[in-house]
């Protein structure tokens, strides 16, 4: 699968911090910081970039436009949103940039952070199908709108707290009703979930590898089907900015066991809760890193 012509590519997870824009006349004060999280991708070079996420949390960006959810409660069947919930941020992202991705809240995910109310819905895996197909109608806008790929983030799969056979049931259920490629993000350890995970149809498994070391062991003995990795190499929950010698070596971890050619670079985890002087500082020098690596494997 080809996304990019270029060994380690770039990219990010999704979440930038949120620079909003002060004063009485700001209509849209979020508006100024999708501007800046584009902006501040861009200065550092991503080659695969993202909106930013910077209008909300990762659920009630999705959840608090869905019918049938009202706050954080599930009171009547879900359905479909009556309109594009992240095209109009993503459509500014691509007037700036050729390749960015669109980002899903998974459908587990979503259903584990939402109270149950109503007796449409006996449990949460349920509920997990009826979110999917409703996110499954926002991935056909992003794709139609023009991204390159499609990502969908299911922390909740990495905790035990998630059904992984109903999990893995309702991203195939979003993944299937799309022509371009998909991305699974999970985070944190995965040695006790990384078999039901590697059942997820999609085309690119994007796991962290600076804060979890350990998942390179866990990776190694699976097989990936051909593949691609993203190779979280940035620890995204950390104020420290790593410097380009200790992502460089990272990387160059990730490279004896996956491959160069079979990696995109990214953070560990979106970069919403750190300060725009690191995140930015954060990406560029990954972005140094991959750079400095690629010819040699190119």
């Amino acid at each position: 699968m080809t996304l990019i012509s270029k060994t380690l590519p770039t990219t990010v997870v999704g979440s930038y911090p949120v620079v909003a824009k002060k004063g009485l006349f700001a209509l849209d004060p979020l508006k100024h910081a999708v501007e800046t999280a584009v902006a501040d991708q861009l200065e550092a070079g991503i080659d695969i970039i993202s909106d930013g996420q910077v209008r909300g949390d990762m659920v009630q960006a999705f959840t608090s436009r869905l019918p049938g959810i009202k706050g954080q409660a599930v009171v009547g069947k879900v359905q479909p949103p009556a309109k594009p919930l992240t095209v109009a941020d993503t459509r500014y992202a691509l007037s700036k940039h050729a390749k960015v991705k669109g980002i899903l809240t998974g459908p587990s995910t979503l259903a584990h952070a939402l109270k149950i109310e109503t007796p449409m819905y006996r449990n949460r895996e349920e509920l997990a199908l009826d979110l999917a197909q409703a996110l499954a109608v926002e991935a056909r806008y992003l794709e139609a709108a023009g991204v390159t790929l499609v990502q969908i983030d299911e922390p909740i799969f990495s905790t035990g707290a998630a059904d992984l056979a109903a999990g893995r049931q309702a991203v195939n259920a979003i993944v299937s009703s799309l022509r371009i490629p998909t991305c699974l993000h999970v985070c944190g350890d995965l040695a006790s979930v990384i078999d039901e995970v590697l059942k997820v149809n999609v085309a690119i498994l994007d796991f962290e590898f600076a804060v979890s070391p350990g998942n390179l062991e866990v990776l190694s003995a699976r097989d990936l089907r051909g593949r691609s990795v993203g190779y979280g190499c940035v620890d995204s929950s950390s104020s420290a900015v790593e410097s380009v010698e200790t992502i460089v070596r990272r990387i160059e971890t990730g490279i004896e066991v996956f491959g160069a050619r079979a990696m995109l670079v990214d953070p560990d985890c979106g970069l919403r809760m750190q300060s725009r002087e690191t995140a930015s500082g954060k990406l560029k020098n990954m972005v140094a890193a991959a750079g400095e690596l690629r010819p040699e494997y190119t």
